[in-house]
């Protein structure tokens, strides 16, 4: 809920609690799912890397039944190939008020904060990372996003952090990690 106090960071227990009521996972895209560098080409065209690892994380927890949604400030024709690639179906790209999103996508699957983790890594993702249920963010994001996090992953973004969420999730749910 907004204007909630915040741990600093939540004991394994607390954690795994609030892991197992994820229905919703949420990812900005540029530092989190990438290393957050923009690369060009001699044609202007912007290309990003993602890591393979995030991908099949990704991927066994949708077979769990948990939701996948990227919510992006900038628009790329790369994210919507990689999301199609993984089947992720909600993905919100050129978005100025990411917390209106987060607002739209309660709705619409009538979910509740505790039910969502949003993984942030920049000052944009501080309002939704104020209501999410388990706010997470990357290794190297922002010093501001760190501390409003209930998890930090070990991973930076774009190496690997998503895999980490995945599979805390898959464990507080089944037990086991992704393969």
């Amino acid at each position: 809920m907004a204007g909630r106090s915040r741990p600093t960071r939540l004991s394994p227990k607390q954690l795994a609690g609030r892991a197992r009521r994820i229905r919703l996972l949420l990812l900005d895209v540029d530092g989190v799912l990438t290393d957050g560098r923009l690369f060009y080409d001699e044609h202007g065209n912007s290309m990003k890397s993602f890591h393979i690892h995030d991908g099949q994380g990704l991927a066994a927890l949708r077979k769990t039944g948990v939701l996948i949604g990227l919510i992006s400030g900038r628009a790329s024709k790369a994210v919507e190939v990689r999301a199609g690639e993984l089947g992720i179906t909600i993905v919100h790209q050129g978005v100025d008020d990411k917390r209106a999103v987060y607002e739209q996508l309660l709705a619409a699957h009538r979910l509740s904060d505790e039910r969502v983790a949003y993984v942030g890594d920049d000052l944009p993702d501080l309002p939704v990372l104020a209501r999410a249920g388990l706010a997470v963010a990357v290794a190297n994001a922002h010093v501001d996003v760190r501390r409003a996090a209930h998890w930090v992953t070990k991973q930076p973004g774009g190496a690997g952090a998503v895999r980490e969420v995945a599979d805390l999730l898959l464990a507080a749910k089944t037990g086991k990690r992704s393969t």
